[in-house]
């Protein structure tokens, strides 16, 4: 779970045109996180020639906060972008 995560902080989010950081209004009220992408080529691993279709892919977050405000420091903590 902690290689995806980093490279999505590392790799995809930088990667994205105009990426300015992620909103923090997508949390569900107990600390946890869910955004997505309208296409799931961003990753590396995921070859565009070979998907016949585009499709879109959502990513939750799960963490031990018991609240919103303690998911977004545990997430800026470690290392998402969040919008400023």
């Amino acid at each position: 779970m902690y290689d995806f995560y980093q490279k999505l902080v590392t790799i995809v989010f930088p990667r994205l045109r105009d990426f300015h950081g992620v909103k923090t209004n997508s949390f569900d009220g107990h600390g946890n996180y869910t955004f997505g992408f309208a296409e799931s080529t961003v990753f590396p691993e995921i070859d565009p020639s070979k998907m016949e279709k585009t499709q879109g892919l959502a990513i939750s977050i799960t963490t031990t906060a018991k609240d919103d405000k303690q998911g977004l420091a545990l997430l800026k903590a470690l290392g998402m972008p969040f919008v400023k």
